[in-house]
């Protein structure tokens, strides 16, 4: 299947961020972090994960893109591990079972929005709330300068030893 993992193009999330996430950690969109707080609650550093941050899994800080990647049945299950352990312990989750469900909500919906996209395809979120205090999500692919997608870091090439 595909996820997405964080990635970083510059040292500007450990700034704008309270805690950023390495790049290369699986993410979701992290929004359920917010669901309990009004358009008021919302200022400084937590604003911007609010306003425009993915949620890493590894260690829960957050990214301003993320990239489509290939994952497996094994990291699926331990991202949905992980998600679950930290929804109990810091957003409330009343028992496993609910935790899991919503663990497994938040990344069908990732896979759902990587599923078409071809891998490394970059994305963006941008978060508000909504004239009835509700959170809108909108995610963008971020296209580079150049036009293209993909391009090519790596070349492989013979040892003639």
């Amino acid at each position: 299947m595909k996820f997405l993992r964080t990635v970083r193009f510059d040292p500007s999330d450990a700034q704008v961020f309270e805690r950023a996430a390495e790049p290369g950690e699986w993410a979701v969109s992290g929004a359920i972090a917010f669901a309990d707080l009004a358009p008021g609650d919302i200022a400084g550093k937590t604003r911007q994960a609010f306003s425009n941050g993915f949620l890493g899994l590894a260690s829960f800080g957050r990214s301003t893109f993320a990239s489509v990647s290939a994952m497996t049945t094994e990291e699926r299950e331990a991202a949905l591990d992980a998600l679950s352990a930290h929804l109990i312990a810091h957003y409330g989750a009343p028992d496993k079972a609910a935790a899991r469900g919503a663990a497994e909500e938040e990344c069908a919906f990732i896979a759902d929005l990587a599923a078409e996209q071809p891998v490394n395809t970059v994305f963006a979120v941008r978060r508000e709330f909504d004239e009835n205090g509700r959170i809108r999500e909108e995610f963008r692919i971020v296209i580079p300068p150049s036009g293209e997608l993909h391009t090519r870091i790596w070349e492989i090439v013979e040892d003639d030893a």
